[in-house]
């Protein structure tokens, strides 16, 4: 499978976790955190649906922006996790893991600016 299927595929799941952390942050009382959750993963995963069809289109550098959509994702799975387990369980995934996954998260979004502008498409 190729990084762009592998990186597309990941997006969609990301979409229907988010959609249900937050059907089930609706049904559930004391969930922001699920809630918190279910929106990360919905705004990233448009994202990294645009910038895989951007590396693919030229419009970013391949080689870093395929780290930097990675690193998106493995920041919004982190950070999710984490915040999903605390909302169900009343404990974290491990130490630090929501404050690691949000600086994973600008770290793969500041890659991807630098994938555009080292980009050969204009």
């Amino acid at each position: 499978m190729t990084a762009t299927k592998v990186h597309l595929v990941i997006a969609l799941l990301m979409g229907l976790s988010g959609v249900a952390l937050l059907a089930a942050a609706a049904h559930v009382t004391g969930t922001t955190n699920i809630q918190t959750a279910g929106q990360m993963l919905l705004f990233h995963a448009p994202t990294v649906m645009g910038a895989t069809v951007a590396r693919k289109a030229g419009f970013l550098h391949d080689v870093l922006a395929r780290i930097a959509i990675s690193v998106v994702i493995l920041g919004v799975a982190l950070f999710a996790a984490d915040l999903t387990r605390r909302g169900f369980a009343s404990e974290a995934l491990f130490p630090r893991a929501a404050p690691i996954g949000g600086f994973l998260m600008l770290a793969g979004w500041l890659g991807l600016a630098l994938a555009a502008l080292l980009a050969k498409r204009a």
